[in-house]
């Protein structure tokens, strides 16, 4: 353990490109063995959920980026994105445009008969030794409520509403439910009883992070668990989930299917601003950075401990601003237990 300046057992909560940076830098500074990534299995779009409507296996897109993202060494990294990346796009027939990396996770679920197992194979074929579990191995499909009583099913449909040319804002989402019943991975529910932080990752409010809270006993599971809970707040708004959202929209959402209880301990903020030019750049996609309004957040969770850091880095050639992985895994590890 000598290489690593910290022995946590940690577990995430998330999906996409947040969670990705997030056990980036938890894995260059933790012990690899103790960190779980918790992972959804309701993605309905791209080569996942073709994979999902034609193969019958849970989506495997989001495992695949957790995998990438637990990887150690770098070199390997590198190969093994390329890999998983590569779309099949010289070839002709069914396969053209799938990620081979999903590809690989389809047929490790077929070999070990189980979603569960091939995750784990997968695991230990590219020599991971942090855990990647889906929150459950059933079946699901998301669904969302918008204000006035109109359904959106699927992630994809709910994740890109604010594309649609009949996107109105003022629609707010009320709600989100799976269509049945969602069973939890047994794993996943001994690992939150391990914990010693449990983290909610930065992403898609609706329908990468809070779903995980939709799976029978995970809420439970948190309640009773002793760990910190950790939410790290988003750095920009999204148009169709969470215009115009403030950092207390975020805490009283995850108060609400956390069960009205006081469980968020910590919430964790960016602090870096963007220059004028490039906010305007994010205001013409309807993007904003989300506003820490302290006193509100104090009234839905009054023993919340707010911490606000400059934590993220503005990509110029690509136009991102995301965490610093480093920078955000070192804010999390420093946090000390029991709860303070």
């Amino acid at each position: 353990m000598g290489k690593y300046q910290y022995q946590q057992n940690i577990v995430t909560f998330g999906g996409g490109t947040g969670h990705f940076s997030l056990l980036r830098g938890l894995v260059e500074l933790n012990q690899p063995q103790l960190i779980t990534a918790v992972v959804g299995t309701w993605d309905s779009g791209g080569s996942s959920g073709r994979l999902r409507t034609e193969v019958g296996i849970l989506p495997p897109g989001d495992i695949r980026q957790c995998l990438l993202a637990l990887m150690e060494d770098s070199k390997q990294r590198q190969v093994a994105q390329k890999l998983f990346d590569d779309r099949l796009t010289d070839i002709a027939g069914p396969l053209k445009g799938h990620s081979l990396g999903n590809l690989i996770a389809a047929r490790l679920e077929h070999i070990y008969k189980g979603a569960d197992r091939g995750v784990e194979a997968e695991r230990l074929l590219f020599r991971i030794r942090a855990r990647v579990l889906p929150v459950s191995i059933s079946e699901l499909n998301l669904m969302a409520r918008l204000e006035g009583g109109e359904e959106l099913e699927g992630e994809t449909n709910i994740d890109l509403r604010g594309r649609r040319d009949d996107y109105d804002a003022k629609k707010k989402i009320t709600k989100i439910y799976f269509e049945t019943n969602a069973d939890p991975n047994p794993e996943v529910i001994r690992a939150i009883a391990e914990a010693e932080k449990i983290i909610f990752s930065m992403g898609d409010l609706y329908t990468s992070v809070l779903p995980h809270l939709l799976v029978t006993g995970i809420r439970e599971a948190i309640e009773k668990s002793k760990a910190k809970v950790i939410l790290i707040l988003n750095l920009m708004t999204k148009m169709g989930e969470t215009d115009n959202f403030k950092a207390s929209d975020y805490l009283e959402n995850f108060r609400y299917y956390l069960g009205n209880k006081n469980r968020i301990d910590v919430m964790i903020a960016n602090i870096n601003g963007l220059d004028s030019e490039i906010l305007k750049v994010y205001k013409k996609d309807k993007q904003q950075p989300v506003k820490v309004d302290t006193a509100e957040c104090k009234k839905i969770v009054p023993d919340i401990k707010i911490i606000e850091k400059p934590l993220a880095v503005y990509h110029v050639r690509e136009h991102l601003f995301r965490h610093d992985p480093q920078s955000l895994a070192k804010a999390i590890l420093e946090l000390t237990n029991p709860k303070n």
